[in-house]
């Protein structure tokens, strides 16, 4: 009997149709932050369906070890700079003439403490990080875009803390939380040009920040980032004993990155194992 096309596997199966499989086959993709954790993770999957990629990050070593890896390109790039993150979209477009899809992903978790004590120094730091780095990466991708007369995709990084209080510092969840709004206000003007502008909102992924801010806030420097997603996965998630991971992530960053979601913009996806949606303590009542 002749096989079905659902019973081929991808080894077996003609280039033609490896290829077809790629869902970002041909485009072009920066990644701020993209050197390590969530965004390490992304651009390698990016890559993997056919993008080309510019990672922009402080860490060059990693950057600059990781675009080699996936046939990319690396630019230092610090998003509190605008002229930085400009050079980045300038970049993807020497290379290769386009840009299809920013992920705007850089972020820093900053201070914990009491609202009473809080130093606005650091508020002002994070915010530079967080906020004016992601309308740093929307300005300059949206004008590339609007040039290419291709529409494209925008994508940011937000957080749980933006829609659910105790899941951050004060300066964090403010800073997440105007992502939120800055990526709904950016969607209404740039779907008229075929801009697509999302967001993703991970929950307790035990990538290096958050590990580094476990340490920090409960005191315990040598924590893993096993001994983190434990602790998620046991009072962060309804689907207990499962934490989220970089590769969940990715995967919601290639979903919105393709065009299987051409008909999604100005949305919030959160990866959050259901955490902000219900209370797992009282689900003892459906025992």
């Amino acid at each position: 009997m002749k096989p079905t096309d659902s019973h081929i596997h991808d080894d077996d199966a003609p280039d033609a149709q490896r290829i077809s499989s790629k869902r970002l086959m041909g485009k072009v993709a920066v990644i701020t932050g993209g050197a390590r954790g969530i965004g390490a993770t992304t651009a390698q999957v990016f890559a993997e369906n056919g993008a080309n990629v510019v990672i922009a990050d402080l860490l060059d070593e990693l950057g600059v070890s990781l675009a080699d890896s996936i046939g990319g390109r690396y630019i230092h790039c610090d998003v509190t700079k605008e002229a930085d993150v400009e050079a980045a979209v300038q970049l993807a477009l020497a290379w290769k003439g386009q840009l299809d899809i920013i992920f705007n992903n850089a972020g820093i978790a900053g201070p914990g403490g009491s609202i009473t004590k809080i130093d606005m120094d650091q508020v002002k730091h994070i915010v530079s990080v967080n906020v004016n780095g992601i309308l740093h990466g929307i300005k300059h991708a949206a004008r590339a875009m609007m040039e290419g007369r291709k529409g494209g995709s925008i994508i940011c990084t937000s957080s749980s803390a933006a829609i659910m209080g105790g899941l951050g510092g004060h300066a964090y969840s403010l800073s997440k939380e105007a992502i939120l709004g800055l990526m709904k206000s950016t969607a209404c003007e740039l779907g008229m040009h075929g801009i697509r502008v999302n967001c993703i909102s991970p929950h307790g992924v035990p990538s290096e920040m958050l590990v580094d801010a476990y340490r920090k806030f409960l005191g315990k420097k040598d924590m893993s980032a096993k001994e983190v997603g434990k602790i998620v996965g046991e009072r962060g998630s309804l689907l207990q004993g499962r934490c989220g991971s970089t590769e969940d992530v990715a995967q919601a960053a290639l979903f919105l990155a393709s065009d299987d979601s051409g008909f999604i913009t100005g949305h919030n996806l959160v990866i959050d194992g259901g955490y902000t949606s219900a209370s797992t303590t009282m689900s003892f009542i459906y025992q």
